[in-house]
Formats: structure tokens, sequence, C-alpha cells
């Protein structure tokens, strides 16, 4: 026996959708704060990873420099001779210095 309720079982099928759609709504704004901080904290990673390659992009050249200095005479040499401003017998040194700035 099929017994037609008419616009109350419409009713019915359209609360339940209600409330189903506001449980859903509801999870996802339960959830939004993770979400948001999840979303903080991988563009955090982002930037440490950048940082972290650039930094170690720094450490290979000082490690290299180092190296370089450690094994190879030449290296030390051209070193003293560009900070402390020696040259060898028989050349000349030629220092440029900044001009006073214009008033």
């Amino acid at each position: 026996m099929n017994v037609n309720l008419g616009i109350w079982d419409k009713l019915h099928k359209l609360i339940v959708f209600l409330m189903f759609i506001a449980s859903v709504l509801g999870v996802f704004f339960w959830y939004l704060p993770l979400i948001q901080q999840n979303q903080r904290y991988r563009q955090q990673l982002l930037t440490l990873e950048a940082r972290l390659a650039e930094e170690e992009k720094i450490g290979r050249q000082l490690r290299s420099a180092i190296d370089s200095l450690q094994n190879d005479p030449r290296a030390v040499e051209r070193l003293a001779r560009e900070k402390l401003g020696w040259g060898k017998t028989n050349e000349m040194v030629v220092r440029f210095e900044q001009a006073p700035p214009l008033r």
C-alpha cells in the first residue's frame, strides 16, 4: 500500500537534504582554521627551503675557496696581493679610490 503524503513527503526530503548540506558546511568551517594553518606552514616551508638552498650554495662557494687556499699557492698569492695591495718585483700597483660625492 503506497500512501501519497503530497507536499509533506517533499518537505521531508528537502529538510533531510538541507540537514546534509548544513552538516557538510559545518565540517568545512570546523576544519577551515586547520586548512589555513596548513597553507601557512606550506608557505613557510617553501620559504625555508629556498633559504636553505641559498645557504647551501654559499657553503659550497666557501668550501671551494677554502680548498683553493689550502691547496693552491697561486690563490694565496693572489688573495694577499689583492687584500694588501702588494705587487711583484718590477710590477706597478694601481689603486683606485672613490671619488668624493658631488654637492
